[in-house]
């Protein structure tokens, strides 16, 4: 039988160790999150309904998105154990510059509407990080101030071409200027995709003042505050800054987008060329033939074509059909470090991730998109031990396999 007695209060004390309190209420909520999908939780609560729904949505009935990350969750990683993992190198040369995790921010529009501080908050995590950063056209601030944001970052700008031709060759002329050494054209866009959630919500740029949004906007006063009392949100690279986002891209960019076109950006653009929205081996073949120094195998965060192919798969046959010629990237869907170990093991040079740290960005400004990173770098580093790995460099298409769909 148990005998039970009375603790002695210096055993008590021992137990009662209260958390030190943290008096900035965002630095708490970050505290807590422990993964990307925490940061998501944040991040719905912190914003308004219609921002957040652009951010997490996709196109039509979101079964790009989906199949995406149902993708990652079919991968299985095959260990090996005793080695010496007690330090791992997680860093991994992109486009001729190491990195010092394999991933680089995407180029997402928008930024600031999501959080007042926007680009330049997410280009200086990543100068503090040593990973890429990729401006968009659409980005809700202008090249040269992100450039000064974050003087010491590698920056990429991403480029979608309209059809007035002189607005393109100048924005490439500026990002050449302000030391942006990447350029990645988008052509997976010759008109919008239908992205529901935002006709649903009646998301306009810039957010319009309706009945249904000052109601929303009562539950989120402060982003409304930062919002108001911070310079407006617009397009710091289009005059075209009114309307919904599928009005914008319909107005603006151009549907007559050829390959002939990639060959006028080699031949104007002095730095590396990207593709972006590649979603087929033969596309591939074709842009590289065309001047690209990389692909990234992508289908816009599943925000364009529905039903589209899912990048993760498309990594292994179009490494093995560009060989040595060009770097194979990939994003869409990717919510863990161990995602992007996957990729890199089954052959691509590195990944992009946008949801992720726009999550983190939305919970915390600055320090939710570095708190992003630190979550993922912790995981690749975690994934990398367990794996039996010990440098980013070393994963191969024999640690990793894609289960069947069950």
């Amino acid at each position: 039988m148990v005998q039970r007695r009375l603790p002695r209060p210096s055993e008590l004390r021992s137990l009662l160790r209260p958390a030190p309190f943290v008096r900035d209420a965002d630095e708490r909520r970050l505290r807590r999150a422990a993964s990307i999908a925490d940061l998501r939780a944040i991040a719905r609560r912190r914003t308004p309904r219609a921002v957040f729904d652009y951010v997490d949505g996709a196109a039509d009935g979101e079964l790009s998105l989906a199949r995406a990350r149902r993708a990652y969750a079919r991968v299985e990683f095959t260990p090996s154990v005793l080695h010496d993992v007690s330090t791992v190198d997680t860093s991994r040369e992109i486009l001729g510059k190491r990195a010092a995790l394999p991933l680089a921010f995407a180029p997402t529009g928008f930024t600031r509407m999501m959080h007042h501080e926007g680009e330049a908050a997410v280009a200086s995590v990543a100068e503090e990080f040593d990973i890429p950063y990729a401006l968009s056209t659409m980005g809700t601030t202008t090249i040269e101030d992100v450039a000064a944001a974050a003087p010491r970052a590698r920056k990429w700008f991403q480029l979608y071409l309209w059809r007035d031709r002189a607005p393109a060759k100048d924005l490439v002329q500026r990002a050449d200027a302000a030391g942006y050494d990447t350029l990645m054209l988008t052509v997976d866009t010759p008109v919008g995709g239908a992205r529901l959630r935002d006709i649903r919500n009646g998301l306009t740029i810039p957010p319009a003042l309706s009945l249904r949004t000052f109601l929303d906007g009562a539950r989120h006063p402060h982003w409304w505050f930062n919002m108001l009392t911070t310079e407006p949100l617009n397009f710091a690279s289009l005059d075209a800054t009114y309307g919904s986002v599928e009005e914008m891209i319909n107005r603006v960019f151009d549907p007559a987008l050829t390959i002939d076109d990639v060959t006028w950006l080699r031949e104007n653009w002095p730095g590396k060329l990207v593709v972006k929205g590649i979603q087929s081996v033969d596309d591939a073949v074709r842009v590289v033939d065309a001047g690209a120094d990389a692909v990234l195998l992508s289908n816009h965060g599943g925000r364009q074509l529905d039903r589209a192919p899912v990048p993760l798969e498309l990594v292994e046959p179009t490494v093995q059909a560009l060989g040595d010629r060009a770097e194979v990237l990939v994003d869409t869907g990717i919510t863990h470090g161990a995602d992007v170990l996957a990729a890199v093991a089954l052959g691509a040079r590195g990944a992009l991730v946008g949801r992720a740290y726009l999550y983190g960005l939305m919970a915390g400004g600055r320090r939710g998109v570095a708190k992003s990173v630190s979550l993922l770098a912790a995981e690749i580093v975690r994934t990398l031990q367990l794996i039996g790995v010990t440098s980013v460099d070393e994963l191969r298409p024999s640690h990793v396999r894609l289960r069947p769909n069950e």
